[in-house]
């Protein structure tokens, strides 16, 4: 029940994103770049802080060019995925980003059946094609409201998110806190230049926002996906992140009152129903061998 409510919250957290990018008037790159700085402290603070109240010491294993390769393989697969969602969120509707980016675990299942050679079963295939279908519904309701750039680099987001849980399975010796971490670093590094280039002001509600996102929204959340991915499995964690592109229209409407279109809900709720049924299924056959 931990690792269920570690993930549960984490969710609840991340779907708060669209809401905050909303409030939040910075360049997107900018947002990235703020938001994983401070959540870089948050999750060395943890880190050391758990190391501290251990009492068995290990050792670390050493690093290895396969290993350093292979952290960089993850974190620059996290990184792009928050840098492409926040500026989606710029850039279309927050459901739109949020509902295309759940897409992930079909492109999942399409690029592990590529490089892991695991070959997608009959509910996979079913999912893809309600998620093409949703995909459709969605996109032209972003065709309407000129937001096919956003709607586009939301899709790339959520490629790049499944990207990192298949390059994550070849890897499956390293520490996700490692991952969590390495990414974070990389999606400041490459955000850099745009503080420069685009200067953020700091006021009341800039500085609030700023903080609520990368003390709890991306570091806290991160922690407790870490802590409750060794305690559940992925299909549990992938039904229980159902709650994320549930919540993260109803933030926006309640605070700013932003309507998703009627074939945005459409579509969303065919992508949505499309993974919950494939991981349903999986579980069910899982189960039973």
């Amino acid at each position: 029940m931990a690792g269920q409510g570690a993930i549960l919250l984490c969710a609840m957290l991340w779907s708060t994103s669209g809401l905050f990018i909303r409030l939040l008037d910075w360049h997107p790159l900018v947002i990235s770049g703020g938001r994983s700085a401070l959540a870089i402290v948050v999750l060395l603070a943890l880190r050391c802080f758990s190391r501290r109240r251990s009492r068995s010491v290990s050792q670390p294993g050493k690093a290895t060019p396969r290993k350093i390769l292979a952290l960089f393989a993850f974190g620059s697969c996290y990184a792009a995925t928050m840098i492409l969602f926040v500026t989606a969120n710029k850039l279309t509707a927050s459901a739109n980003a949020i509902l295309l980016q759940y897409t992930a675990p079909v492109w999942a299942a399409l690029l592990g059946w590529l490089i892991l050679r695991e070959r997608p079963h009959w509910e996979h295939w079913c999912a893809m094609v309600l998620v093409g279908l949703g995909m459709l519904l969605v996109f032209s309701g972003g065709l309407a409201a000129a937001s096919l750039l956003g709607d586009a680099l939301a899709l790339l987001s959520g490629m790049c998110f499944a990207a990192n849980s298949v390059v994550l399975r070849l890897n499956k010796d390293n520490n996700p806190a490692d991952i969590l971490i390495c990414s974070q670093i990389l999606c400041l590094l490459f955000t850099v230049p745009f503080f420069f280039l685009h200067p953020p002001s700091f006021t009341v509600h800039s500085v609030a926002c700023i903080l609520f996102m990368g003390i709890l929204q991306i570091g806290a959340a991160s922690a407790l996906f870490a802590y409750g991915i060794k305690r559940v499995s992925a299909v549990q964690a992938m039904l229980i992140c159902a709650v994320e592109p549930v919540l993260n229209p109803v933030w926006v409407l309640l605070a700013i009152g932003e309507k998703p279109t009627k074939t945005v809900i459409a579509g969303g709720g065919l992508i949505i129903a499309a993974v919950v049924f494939s991981s349903v299924i999986q579980s069910t056959l899982r189960r039973r061998n």
